[in-house]
């Protein structure tokens, strides 16, 4: 079994019962959620919008490869209305409201560099939206 931590946020909708459904899916979909921080009220980072975000960080223990994991991830975010974040001209992403985000922060001890996987998440030491929650499940 593989360790996976993972980072969800919401400013769209009622929020926190999106988050609840994400981890949910995740639950079911992935593996085991063996651990979930508490909710937290945030700004939205990177875009501004009047809609303030709802965040959360998850441990899940699954027999999934990373690639499946995000697949799967991915799939859940459309299922539940997600669009996709659009690239300006010059390969910058734009960031807008979301129904649902989930991220991959941390898979095991693993290094990933691939254009659409790249664990550990590279800007999560960046945000506190980020790692207030993790460090709170963190082991």
């Amino acid at each position: 079994m593989h360790t996976v931590y993972f980072s969800l946020g919401s400013n769209l909708g009622d929020k926190e019962a999106n988050i609840r459904t994400a981890i949910e899916k995740i639950n079911e979909l992935v593996g085991v959620v063996v651990r979930q921080s508490a909710l937290l009220v945030t700004q939205p980072w990177g875009f501004e919008s009047e809609h303030l975000f709802v965040n959360a960080a998850i441990c899940c223990e699954t027999d999934k490869t990373p690639r499946e994991v995000l697949q799967i991830t991915q799939q859940i975010e459309r299922d539940m209305g997600r669009r996709k974040n659009t690239r300006t001209s010059t390969g910058r992403r734009t960031y807008k409201d979301r129904i649902i985000d989930i991220d991959i922060l941390i898979y095991d001890d693993l290094t990933i560099n691939e254009p659409d996987l790249k664990i550990p998440h590279p800007l999560m030491y960046q945000r506190d939206f980020v790692m207030i929650p993790l460090n709170e499940i963190l082991l």
